[in-house]
């Protein structure tokens, strides 16, 4: 009988200190989780930019003289010699010798100008013909097997960029061309060849009218400008990354634009890394060096057709990229004695790894060693989190 006490009372005693055990223990801390997986990773380098328009050339006044009114609005469509202004030049006295031998050296120069822009020209045609026929004959490799499809996708990428260029130095052969037409007019009209008759001013270039600097009639001096004219054909992307981003950049790597107001990203390639940086105040109010990068479209035009110059796009560098990496929230990643770590929940518990890491981007972490595919990694984890202590997911 007394047996049966001292086993009764031992039976409430290991119930009560059960019950003290699990009423004073630390309580399961929430926790959010996500998985580890094995997908595709890319390292981005993400950016604000705007667009301009590559060919473009400022119309200004070749005399002094009263200004006719101005019609053309921006956005109006002119070709090659079309009238754009008038000007009345004023009466002035013949030039003496030095300056009449000045503006005579200045026609020289605008006719050696226009020779050398026009030599140009043979030899980017030569380079469009080429890509030309490089790219037919990769086509057809590419249609027998012999060739993969990302090669032949660089050489249509070539193939436009030689195309652009030829539109570019004719476009710069017009201007040229319109340049010596002003210095023969300026000549012409100082040493009094002309008379008090209106000096028409045409188009140098067939595009687009982007600015009206002047509309109304009036007095204007020699060289003022007046509109601007552009090939929105021409149409890049300027963006400024920081220094330490630039520095990574490579010529011909993909870029992708979003944000510029189609229903698809639009793709680039990177066309040019400026040498020189510039300091710029970010809106935290911190200096920071940043470098010009030029890209170019990488898509027909019927595709952005609707983009104009200076309009603002967002431009993801693609510095790196491929599929099946072991990667996890960066965010259940952190540092602990010079080396990196993260909480896996194993059993209701959080488990201490040891993490060996390789490439970020952004949210994403690649995992060289010490995590696995499909385990459970705790997200933010806090100063209170132990290794071993008990820990509740959201989901759960």
């Amino acid at each position: 009988m007394r047996s049966k006490h001292i086993m009764f009372f031992l039976g409430v005693g290991v119930l009560i200190a059960g019950a003290l055990f699990y009423g004073f223990r630390p309580p399961a801390i929430l926790v959010d989780t996500a998985y580890v997986s094995e997908d595709s990773f890319r390292l981005l380098v993400e950016e604000e930019g705007r667009t301009r328009v590559a060919d473009r050339y400022e119309v200004s006044a070749p005399v002094d003289g009263l200004l006719g009114r101005v019609t053309l609005e921006p956005g109006d469509q002119v070709a090659r010699g079309d009238a754009l202004f008038r000007i009345s030049p004023l009466q002035v006295a013949p030039l003496d010798a030095r300056s009449q031998a000045q503006a005579e050296a200045n026609l020289a120069r605008a006719e050696a100008a226009l020779q050398a822009t026009r030599s140009q020209v043979d030899s980017e045609q030569a380079r469009l013909e080429l890509a030309v026929s490089e790219y037919r004959r990769i086509e057809r490799m590419v249609a027998g097997g012999h060739m993969p499809q990302e090669r032949l996708d660089q050489i249509a990428s070539e193939r436009r960029r030689a195309t652009a260029s030829v539109r570019s130095v004719n476009f710069a052969v017009d201007v040229a061309r319109f340049e010596r037409d002003n210095a023969q007019a300026m000549l012409a009209v100082a040493v009094g060849e002309q008379g008090a008759e209106p000096v028409a001013v045409n188009a140098p270039v067939s595009g687009r009218v982007l600015t009206r600097l002047r509309q109304s009639e009036g007095a204007v001096q020699a060289g003022m400008p007046i509109l601007v004219l552009g090939d929105l054909a021409s149409l890049e992307v300027e963006v400024d990354v920081l220094s330490a981003d630039a520095v990574r950049l490579r010529p011909g790597m993909t870029v992708e634009l979003e944000r510029w107001g189609g229903d698809s990203m639009l793709p680039g390639r990177v066309r040019r890394i400026e040498p020189a940086g510039f300091t710029k105040v970010s809106a935290l109010g911190v200096e920071e060096q940043r470098v010009w990068v030029i890209v170019e479209l990488d898509a027909p035009e019927t595709r952005w057709e609707g983009l104009g110059d200076g309009f603002r796009v967002e431009a993801r560098f693609v510095l790196w990229a491929a599929d099946e990496v072991l990667q996890a929230p960066t965010s259940a990643l952190f540092r602990r004695d010079q080396q990196w770590g993260s909480f896996v929940v194993e059993n209701g518990r959080a488990v201490y790894r040891q993490v060996e890491i390789g490439r970020r981007s952004g949210l994403k972490t690649e995992v060289v060693d010490g995590l696995a595919v499909g385990e459970v990694v705790i997200l933010y984890p806090g100063q209170d989190m132990q290794d071993g202590g008990r820990v509740r997911m959201v989901d759960d």
